[in-house]
């Protein structure tokens, strides 16, 4: 399958492409900029030019499945958080719609579940992240959904602990390989299609905790 992952050199996207080449998939590394190509094709990713504040549509082209996985990042204001993480994945969605590609994995955040749960300034972010998993969940498209809690440069572990359902209290930590290695998991697995699955650091091996048995 031909697997494109927007935000292909970010943290998890960065652990994703290698994943998805061992597990027998083609994946596009879609980009914002020519100098991370070389980073892509390290990975084993096709890189590909896609702005999400400009010209996009056409780095999605042949895909089968699409990964979104871009961000703003912490460094940047909330305009960028608006642009990217709200509009940039709507205009992701529409574009794999137009496209006629069916299958869309999401990054989330854990925290989306209920942007005012807790009154700090992460809530812009949060409701960015929530109205794109609504307007994902709206769509035509076979979408999961995942949610992990916070994000780690820890080595995988090939383990996680998962939740369908909303839960208030946190989680451990989770390895940005292991979210990669979920997503795997996912594309793999059409009974994670239509659900929203929040991660959390545990003990369950990655390809158990998705199923629904």
């Amino acid at each position: 399958m031909h697997v494109a992952v927007i935000g292909a050199n970010g943290g998890i996207g960065r652990e994703l492409l290698p994943r998805l080449v061992d597990a027998g998939h083609d994946p596009i590394g879609v980009v914002r900029d020519e100098s991370q190509f070389d980073a892509v094709r390290e990975r084993g990713g096709e890189p590909r030019l896609g702005d999400l504040e400009g010209e996009f549509a056409p780095a999605l082209e042949g895909a089968d499945a699409v990964v979104f996985t871009a961000g703003a990042g912490g460094n940047t204001g909330w305009d960028k958080t608006l642009l990217i993480d709200l509009w940039g994945a709507r205009r992701s969605i529409k574009a794999s719609v137009e496209h006629g590609i069916d299958r869309f994995v999401m990054i989330s955040a854990y925290t989306a579940s209920d942007p005012l749960a807790e009154p700090d300034a992460l809530r812009p972010y949060r409701v960015a992240k929530r109205c794109a998993d609504d307007y994902l969940e709206r769509s035509t498209l076979d979408a999961t959904i995942l949610r992990p809690t916070s994000l780690t440069d820890e080595e995988g572990t090939g383990h996680v602990s998962a939740a369908f359902e909303h839960r208030d209290e946190n989680g451990d930590a989770i390895p940005r390989a292991d979210v990669a290695q979920t997503v795997v998991a996912c594309l793999g697995n059409d009974e994670t299609i239509g659900e929203t699955i929040r991660l959390f650091g545990g003990d369950t091996p990655i390809e158990s905790a998705i199923g629904r048995d």
